[in-house]
């Protein structure tokens, strides 16, 4: 049905093979970064979620951006620990980082036919 723009149709979903690949390079570089000072981390993997989040924040897609947010921080914790034999990270101080230096992933963009709806109100001046 054209013209019919219920909320099921605007349904978005991420490639997870995508977001597969683009977790394994942020996992290379987390590595790489491990011993560097806490906030220089932080702001760096902030960076990367907010990149991840201008794209892929979208209505209908929220759980895919949510688990990117959420397997970030865990490759985190999990470079983290290894910074020496004792293990002194766990899931307490790692929300505290994670809410302190990762963006909430919330949706960015409203629905495209809300966003044109506003854009051009009536008839359009083209016609």
């Amino acid at each position: 049905m054209q013209g019919d723009t219920s909320l099921l149709d605007d349904h978005r979903e991420a490639i997870s093979k995508r977001m597969r690949a683009k977790l394994v390079e942020v996992d290379a570089l987390v590595k790489q970064r491990r011993h560097l000072p806490l906030p220089e981390q932080g702001r760096w993997l902030g960076s990367v979620v907010r990149g991840h989040l201008a794209y892929h924040a979208v209505p209908g897609n929220t759980d895919a951006v949510a688990a990117f947010r959420t397997q970030v921080t865990r490759l985190w914790l999990k470079a983290l620990r290894r910074r020496s034999q004792r293990s002194r990270m766990n899931w307490t101080p790692m929300n505290r980082l994670a809410a302190r230096w990762l963006p909430p992933a919330r949706v960015k963009r409203p629905f495209p036919n809300v966003r044109f709806d506003a854009r051009t109100q009536g008839r359009s001046p083209a016609r």
